[in-house]
């Protein structure tokens, strides 16, 4: 497995275990990171909406598709902007850009990786 194709499957294990999580049992999760339990349906859509998110990313690292790699590290780009720009704004609570954070990290992991080889 090439460098590029391992940071995008430690990312689309990270997004499929984070949406199922939010999808199956978010009053366990939200709690954990400060979030307030809610029965909303919202978070159970956003769960089952990033699992899938990370069923791409793996099936992309069967194909080494590297031009799915470098569109995730714009898109992982945009989510840490728009999750700090909720948090600047008063819209969501500065917890949230720890996802961002790790949006980031994964992008910059990726970036490098594809730089590399």
């Amino acid at each position: 497995m090439s460098n590029p194709a391992r940071s995008i499957t430690v990312f689309g294990v990270y997004l499929a275990i984070a949406g199922l999580s939010f999808f199956l049992v978010p009053n366990m999760v939200l709690p954990l990171m400060g979030f307030p339990a809610t029965t909303e349906v919202w978070i159970r859509l956003v769960g089952l909406l990033t699992a899938i998110l990370g069923m791409y990313f793996l099936y992309s690292v069967s194909y080494d598709d590297r031009q799915f790699f470098r569109a995730t590290i714009i898109a992982r780009l945009i989510f840490f902007t728009g999750v700090t720009m909720l948090v600047i704004f008063g819209l969501a609570s500065p917890l949230l850009v720890a996802f961002g954070l790790i949006d980031l990290a994964g992008a910059a992991w990726t970036w490098l990786a594809l730089r590399a080889s």
